[in-house]
């Protein structure tokens, strides 16, 4: 029975998990810049829900989307500066034998990584929480984490698009769990548990707005929210551990002179891996 949660846990991370490129490639755009609607070659990306869902690679022409632009195309859904009156008339669809080249920060295989990145990361969920209520909840928020990991990655941002209800679900899907039994959390400390990270990290923002960005603050909430539900060692330990994960990144890209001391990096993967080792540490303990 255990191993076979773990299994469809395992399954459906995996299949969720490949419906998160191509929405990170849309949502990886800097900020002030609309979403993306087409993929690398130009191909207008369809399917569910206006073409947020649907594979990594475009139907049109099979590139896979989370490779970015190709070689002196214009990015995809962003309005490229017009040309001088002298300049020939641009194209407005890429050579066939243009290289693709992946934004900085992308690894080659993104779209390979997503899903079984998620599956791993929802199997030892269900290993850590077992049977218990909640673990429904972390199943639904797990593939958004990963999603959000992805374009912090990518871009250094994260979307109100996803902080925001992101924090509205964690808290309105953990009331109903806290009223079935078996259930090992606290709907009301997770709320608090909500706040409290939250607000630590709006203290932060407000210390040094250079060294937190506010989507930070904002996903401190649904964070400090999955904490809260086995308490507040469990919120300490995963802020801590998010914390601690960043500066050993920070410290390896400077120690290799990768970056200096005052590089900017992605917080939000670091905060999400310290929350997924708080709920495995909480599920296990409880």
């Amino acid at each position: 029975m255990y191993a076979m949660l773990i299994g469809i846990a395992a399954l459906w991370g995996g299949a969720t998990g490949l419906l998160v490129p191509r929405a990170a490639y849309r949502f990886s755009v800097p900020s002030g810049e609309p979403w993306r609607d087409a993929c690398p070659a130009g191909h207008c990306l369809t399917g569910p829900a206006r073409g947020w869902l649907g594979p990594a690679r475009c139907r049109a022409c099979g590139e896979p989307v989370a490779m970015g632009v190709r070689t002196g195309a214009a990015v995809p859904g962003t309005v490229a500066p017009e040309p001088a009156a002298v300049a020939p008339e641009p194209r407005t669809e890429p050579a066939e034998g243009d290289p693709v080249t992946p934004p900085p920060g992308t690894p080659r295989y993104a779209h390979r990584l997503a899903p079984v990145l998620t599956a791993l990361i929802c199997a030892a969920l269900a290993w850590g929480t077992g049977t218990r209520p909640e673990l429904a909840v972390w199943l639904v928020l797990a593939p958004v984490g990963v999603l959000l990991a992805s374009i912090d990655h990518r871009v250094h941002r994260l979307p109100d698009a996803l902080t925001l209800p992101g924090a509205g679900a964690a808290a309105v899907l953990l009331g109903p769990a806290a009223l079935l039994p078996e259930h090992a959390g606290s709907w009301l400390s997770a709320l608090l548990g909500g706040l409290a990270l939250g607000g630590f990290y709006f203290l932060l923002f407000l210390i040094n707005p250079n060294g937190m960005s506010f989507g930070d603050v904002k996903l401190a909430l649904s964070l400090g929210t999955v904490l809260g539900w086995y308490g507040w060692a469990v919120v300490f330990a995963g802020g801590f551990a998010g914390f601690l994960f960043g500066a050993v990144y920070g410290v390896g890209l400077v120690a290799l002179r990768r970056a200096g001391r005052n590089a900017s990096i992605p917080f939000g993967p670091f905060m999400l891996a310290g929350t997924l080792l708080g709920l495995l540490f909480g599920g296990l303990g409880a």
